[in-house]
């Protein structure tokens, strides 16, 4: 009787110290981040399917966040004339949405790096302007899109955006071009759904 009570007391014991270290883990922000992404570390706010989203904190509200980085999957492209088709497919979706594109580049392939696109829009809304910059490549053998997106909130604050692009455009796309460190796909997808 004695051993079974102690197994059960050490049981009960085992169990409350691993409700507390998930508690501390979730009431500790460091713990849930995903990523950082310009010095700024981001949480996972919403997946669907092959889409993900993250915001920096304090920006929980997905109808008014100022920075948010989207992680899409594209498990039916494998190769780079693919990706190629699929970067254009975006394109064209950015344009049907009445997207204004402030520009697109390809990094050609190189023995030990498959192609990769880049495109940089913008959305004028009646009560925000955003700036979209989507970098598009193969990663784990599948293709992915990251993007990195800006609002601004209010009317008429189009002078606003473009001082915004003048003094961080180039280096927003330098980082999100060379960023190494982003979350594998295939890992967020096992994670989050």
């Amino acid at each position: 009787m004695r051993i079974y009570s102690l197994r059960v007391f050490v049981s009960l014991a085992v169990a409350c110290i691993t409700v507390h270290a998930e508690e501390s883990r979730a009431a500790d922000p460091q713990s849930r981040r995903a990523f950082v992404f310009r010095d700024v570390d981001y949480f996972h706010r919403w997946s669907k399917n092959d889409q993900h989203e993250f915001t920096p904190e304090k920006q929980e509200d997905l109808n008014k966040w100022s920075d948010m980085i989207t992680i899409n999957m594209y498990p039916d492209v494998g190769d780079g004339e693919r990706l190629a088709a699929t970067a254009n497919a975006v394109l064209e979706n950015y344009k049907s949405h009445q997207a204004k594109v402030l520009k697109t580049r390809s990094v050609p392939r190189t023995a030990d790096r498959p192609a990769e696109h880049l495109i940089a829009v913008v959305f004028a809304r009646p009560s925000f302007i955003e700036v979209a910059f989507a970098r598009l490549k193969l990663v784990d053998g599948n293709g992915c899109s990251i993007v990195y997106s800006h609002r601004i909130y209010g009317e008429q604050i189009g002078d606003q955006m473009s001082a915004r692009l003048s003094a961080n455009g180039q280096e927003i796309e330098k980082t999100l071009m060379e960023w190494s460190s982003m979350p594998s796909p295939t890992l967020l997808r096992q994670e989050l759904l």
